[in-house]
C-alpha cells in the first residue's frame, strides 16, 4: 500500500468518524434542551413566564421557590419527601431481592431453574402498565390500598433487577471460590454475603440505580393507588398543581420550579454513586 492510500484512507476514517459524534452532540442536544428550558424557566415569575423570550433568564427563581415553600404550608416538601422515602426504601429492598434471586440462579443449579428463569424473562416483557390495576385490587382486597405499603409492595421485585444480578453473579463470583469457601468450613449465607454480595456490588449498584430512577418518576402506580394527597409522590403533586394551573395560570411557576427541584436529587444520586460504581469496578478489576 502507498503513503497516498494510506493517507487518503487515514482521511476517510477521520471523515467517518465525524458522523457518530454528530448522532451522538444531536441526542445530547435533544435531552438537554428541555432540561435547559426548565432551568430558564424556573427563574421567570408570572409576568415574565410567558412574555419574554423562551431561554432569556429572568428574575423570579427566589420569589417562585418561596411560593412554592408557602404553597399548601409546603406540602411540596412533603411530597419530595415522599419521593424520597418510597425510591430511597423501594429500591434498597428491590437490590436486596434481586441479590438473592440472582444469585440463586446464577450460581445454584436446581430442578426448575430455567422455568423460573424463564418466568422472570417474561415478566421484563410485561408493561407496568399491564399490572397497576391487578395490583390495586390485590391490594385493596388486603386493606392496603392508599397506604404506604401500596407503593412499597409492587417496587420491590424487579424482574429486571433479578435478570441483571443472575447475569453478573454467573460472570463475577467464581465456582472455585465458593467451593474453597465451603472446605474451609463457611455456610452459604456467610458465602453469599461475605464473598457474593462484595463482587456483586457494582451489579447490584446498577440495580439500585435504576429502581430508584423508575419509582422517582413512576406516575402510573401512585395514581392509581393513593388518594390522600399528603402521601403523594412529587410526580403525582405536581400532576395536581398542574391540573390547577388551568385554572389558576399563577400555579404554573410552581410547577416548573418544582420540576426543576425534582430532578436536582436524581443528577446528585448518580454522581454518588457514579463515584462509587467506579471505585468498585477499578477494585474488582484488581483483585482479578
Amino acid at each position: 500500500m502507498t503513503p497516498l492510500t494510506l493517507t487518503a484512507s487515514s482521511k476517510g476514517g477521520r471523515r467517518t468518524a465525524w458522523v457518530p459524534t454528530i448522532v451522538l452532540i444531536l441526542g445530547a442536544l435533544y435531552c438537554l434542551i428541555p432540561i435547559a428550558w426548565v432551568v430558564v424557566a424556573a427563574t421567570k415569575d408570572r409576568s415574565e413566564l410567558f412574555s419574554t423570550f423562551t431561554f432569556a433568564p429572568g428574575s423570579g427563581f427566589f420569589q417562585n421557590l418561596s411560593d412554592l415553600t408557602a404553597y399548601r404550608d409546603g406540602i411540596f416538601w412533603r411530597w419530595m419527601a415522599n419521593s424520597a422515602f418510597y425510591a430511597g426504601l423501594g429500591a434498597l429492598l428491590s437490590a436486596a431481592v434481586s441479590a438473592a434471586g440472582g444469585y440463586a440462579l446464577g450460581r445454584y443449579s436446581f430442578r426448575g431453574r430455567e422455568a423460573v428463569f424463564k418466568m422472570i424473562l417474561a415478566g421484563v416483557l410485561v408493561p407496568s402498565i399491564v399490572l397497576a390495576v391487578p395490583q390495586y385490587l390485590l391490594l385493596s382486597k388486603l386493606g392496603m390500598a392508599d397506604s404506604y405499603w401500596s407503593m412499597l409492595l409492587p417496587s420491590i421485585l424487579s424482574p429486571y433487577g433479578v435478570y441483571l444480578v443472575r447475569i453478573y453473579a454467573a460472570a463475577s463470583v467464581p465456582a472455585e471460590l465458593m467451593e474453597a469457601a465451603r472446605m474451609d468450613g463457611a455456610s452459604e449465607w456467610r458465602i453469599f454475603s461475605r464473598i457474593a454480595v462484595p463482587m456483586m456490588m457494582p451489579g447490584l449498584i446498577t440495580v439500585f440505580l435504576f429502581q430508584f430512577v423508575g419509582i422517582w418518576n413512576n406516575f402510573l402506580l401512585p395514581f392509581v393507588m393513593l388518594a390522600d394527597d399528603e402521601k403523594f409522590p412529587i410526580t403525582l403533586g405536581l400532576y395536581t398543581l398542574l391540573a390547577q394551573g388551568a385554572s389558576q395560570p399563577a400555579l404554573y411557576t410552581l410547577v416548573i420550579t418544582g420540576c426543576l427541584l425534582a430532578i436536582v436529587p436524581l443528577i446528585g444520586l448518580f454522581l454518588v454513586i457514579q463515584r462509587f460504581w467506579s471505585l468498585d469496578l477499578m477494585s474488582g478489576s484488581v483483585k482479578a
